[in-house]
């Protein structure tokens, strides 16, 4: 069960774990991404600015959501 969806953000954008880890400050990205660990909301808050996408598209499918 995914319980982010940063990676599958991250290939959608074409943007690298390493760039993103770079720019939240953060090295467990890839924990995150690969859905080992959990950001807390304030890390994902700030991961969604940085992606440009709404927070809620980091936690679940849009088509989910309907």
């Amino acid at each position: 069960m995914k319980l982010n969806r940063i990676k599958d953000i991250l290939e959608q954008k074409g943007i690298s774990q390493t760039w993103l880890a770079k720019q939240v400050g953060n090295s467990t990205i890839n924990s995150y991404a690969c859905n080992r660990y959990q950001p807390d909301l304030e890390t994902l808050l700030a991961i969604s600015k940085i992606l440009q996408v709404d927070l809620k598209d980091l936690i679940t499918d849009e088509k989910e959501r309907q």
